[in-house]
């Protein structure tokens, strides 16, 4: 089969493997769409802690059912929820396993789905609808992620919200948080390509290289500061801002990994009583509503801005690396 393989910091190959044999717990399946993430990047880049060469990478992805899966039918189109967990740890045991001590992840722990074939454990995989396409169907993860965002800070439609960050994530973010009747949403990025697609979906954009944060945030929010403030950047020069923007007694979300502790303001943090939740990936919960959300809600594909061949994988990790409009890049394998 063909696959992307990740051999080492800044390369990738396109190269054929063998199909991944069927093992007990394990089904095959046969990859339509997959995403780059922004973890994959972090592989791409040398910089994640526990991936190594040689590895093909994808976790967001769709696909039809081959072989091993004791239910679902050959041919069945599907998608994974990817976390591998371990059953056994405090949280796996009390209904927490997102946050599993020693979790990992299919594309980065183990073989994924930037090949023509991948395996995944059956109690991951979930049937997808006639309604749910299989492009829209690998953005299944990212939206799970939005939707734990949500959910972990208990936003209640009406409530303004700033997002840092107008990449998958960000985007995702905004769109969900509309989708759940967020009317004010305002998003900050510096890419004036990205600006235009976020001023499409019909988003406020505010440009940090042109324009004041805070000061547009204070003015949009009438001078009280935005009721939700989620960082899905994981920039250094965002986190003073946070505190900044957000409103007295306000929510503070952070969705992005920081490759090194930043400084945060906490006095200000005090003297506004503010809440700063974490998110990491998702629960089950998260990626069922992630799909009834897909399912009602297409103008998320609109994120999906490039979809390649795999003889051009070099290009899909190019635009994400260098400055494009690119904002969710899948290859198709199907």
């Amino acid at each position: 089969m063909k696959a992307i393989i990740y051999e080492g910091a800044n390369t990738i190959s396109v190269s054929e493997k063998e199909i991944p044999e069927v093992r007990e717990g394990w089904a095959l399946i046969k990859t339509s769409h997959v995403g780059i993430c922004g973890t994959d990047l972090n592989i791409y880049a040398g910089a994640h802690p526990r991936a190594t060469a040689p590895l093909v990478m994808g976790h967001e992805f769709s696909g039809y059912i081959v072989a091993g899966h004791p239910t679902l039918q050959e041919g069945t189109r599907v998608t994974v929820n990817p976390l591998l967990t371990c059953g056994t740890c405090t949280p796996c045991v009390t209904g927490q396993s997102h946050v599993c001590e020693t979790l990992k992840l299919v594309g980065i722990d183990c073989d994924g789905a930037m090949a023509e074939y991948v395996l995944a454990p059956i109690d991951r995989i979930l049937p997808l609808s006639a309604d749910l396409s299989s492009k829209l169907a690998a953005l299944m993860e990212p939206v799970a992620v939005a939707v734990h965002a949500a959910r972990q800070g208990s936003y209640i439609p009406g409530d303004s919200v700033v997002v840092f960050g107008g990449g998958t994530i960000g985007l995702c973010v905004a769109m969900t948080l509309k989708s759940y009747g967020a009317s004010n949403i305002m998003i900050v990025e510096p890419n004036q390509l990205r600006i235009k697609k976020i001023e499409e979906l019909g988003f406020i954009t505010i440009n940090p290289l042109t324009e004041n944060v805070k000061d547009m945030i204070m003015k949009n929010t009438r001078g009280v500061g935005a009721d939700f403030v989620i960082d899905c950047a994981g920039h250094p020069s965002v986190v003073p801002q946070l505190t900044e923007t957000v409103k007295v007694r306000g929510k503070i979300i952070i969705v992005a990994a920081y490759k090194k502790p930043p400084e945060v303001n906490l006095l200000q943090g005090m003297f506004k009583e503010l809440t700063m939740s974490f998110v990491r990936v998702y629960t089950e919960k998260d990626f069922q509503l992630a799909q009834d959300l897909l399912e009602k809600e297409p103008a998320f594909e609109k994120i999906i801005t490039h979809v390649l061949p795999v003889e051009e994988a070099q290009d899909g990790f190019d635009l994400l690396t260098n400055a494009s409009d690119a904002i969710k890049v899948m290859y198709r394998f199907d």
